[in-house]
């Protein structure tokens, strides 16, 4: 029986035992590189304890990326096909629109690069997916940085969700935290170490590298970018502050209100005296309401005392640490997550949008 209210394909279906009802859903990835494809695999490995737990199933019906086009499986793709890259199932759409009106999706994955300067086409896919009735689960920092205020009213007109958890700190509960379990708190202010690319970079100056030497050792490791200057500039993580702020804060800043400095001139010398006063450089994220409700926002690289949560935040792990009226200081924190941190993130942003729909 089809559900009221429900997307384009969620069926309800009863199984065996007569007590368990399970409710198919169809999903379209945009998106299919190292995150995309670990959705796939976790949707596929999760698959059986979605339905026993919350009756959830599934079926992916597009894909689509710049190398891939936008490719179709009405009846659903195999996800361990997907995985090795076989589109032997698919057809081929024209464009976006079409994908959409082919795959039919109740869930949209967008998993595409990030333009920090518009946040497009990201923002493009989302639109048209809730247009259509579908949620929208983005790891796309482009989308909330640019478009969060319109895309959340264009999502509850729609009785749909977006959701974004993976556009933060790769899947740590950061958002969702706060929207389920922490309800009538404020927060007054928040610093992190949002970017693990710099801590990487400056770790291995702290060894001895030179600064041009740390970049390609972190570039070896698939850390760092062919060009790293969205890193080591301070913009990725000043995209984030903007995003915690204006989500979590109810501020409105653009991207150029942050106050940004990145790690260019740091030193190895700089480095080992640190380290030698027991202190540790970082590139800190900050934003703090003041009194007259404004928010002043920067990123810039800080030498901290060694006991200090942020100086403790090695190789590719993360820590935001945030301020609030009943805590002094609340910390999340991830130990050197990977694709599939990420991709846990997005499921579990699907699993809350539809349970709550």
């Amino acid at each position: 029986m089809r559900e009221a209210g429900a997307g384009y394909n969620s069926w309800n279906a009863v199984t065996s035992t007569g007590d368990i009802h399970i409710r198919t859903y169809t999903l379209c990835i945009v998106g299919l590189g190292n995150v995309g494809a670990a959705l796939v695999a976790l949707l596929q490995r999760k698959r059986h304890d979605l339905a026993d737990r919350y009756g959830i199933a599934f079926r992916i019906t597009g894909v689509a990326s710049r190398r891939l086009g936008w490719l179709v499986a009405p009846e659903g793709f195999t996800p361990e096909k997907l995985v090795a890259g076989d589109f032997s199932e698919a057809k081929e759409a024209n464009d976006l629109a079409d994908w959409l009106h082919a795959a039919k999706p109740d869930a949209l994955f967008e998993a595409s690069s990030l333009n920090a300067e518009t946040g497009e086409p990201a923002i493009t896919h989302i639109r048209a997916a809730l247009e259509l009735g579908a949620h929208a689960i983005s790891a796309n920092k482009g989308p909330v940085l640019h478009a969060y205020r319109e895309l959340t009213q264009l999502a509850e007109s729609k009785g749909r969700s977006f959701f974004f958890e993976s556009a933060m700190m790769d899947g740590a509960p950061v958002f969702s935290l706060f929207r389920s379990a922490l309800p009538a708190i404020e927060i007054l202010g928040f610093r992190g170490v949002i970017n693990s690319t710099t801590t990487v970079i400056l770790e291995a100056m702290q060894a001895g590298k030179s600064f041009d030497e740390a970049i390609a050792g972190a570039q070896r490791l698939g850390v760092a970018e062919t060009d790293p200057s969205a890193d080591i500039d301070g913009i990725d993580a000043a995209v984030k502050v903007v995003e915690v702020a204006n989500v979590l804060m109810g501020a409105s800043l653009k991207l150029s209100d942050v106050a940004r400095q990145g790690i260019r001139g740091i030193t190895p010398a700089q480095l080992r005296d640190a380290q030698e006063n027991g202190e540790a450089w970082r590139l800190v994220s900050r934003a703090r309401r003041q009194s007259d409700g404004s928010i002043v926002a920067s990123v810039a690289p800080e030498r901290l005392e060694i006991d200090d949560p942020l100086a403790q935040v090695q190789g590719t792990s993360l820590l935001i640490a945030f301020e609030t009226d009943i805590f002094k200081e609340l910390i999340i924190s991830e130990r050197d997550p990977g694709p599939e941190a990420t991709a846990y993130g997005m499921l579990s942003d699907f699993v809350n949008a539809v349970r709550s729909s």
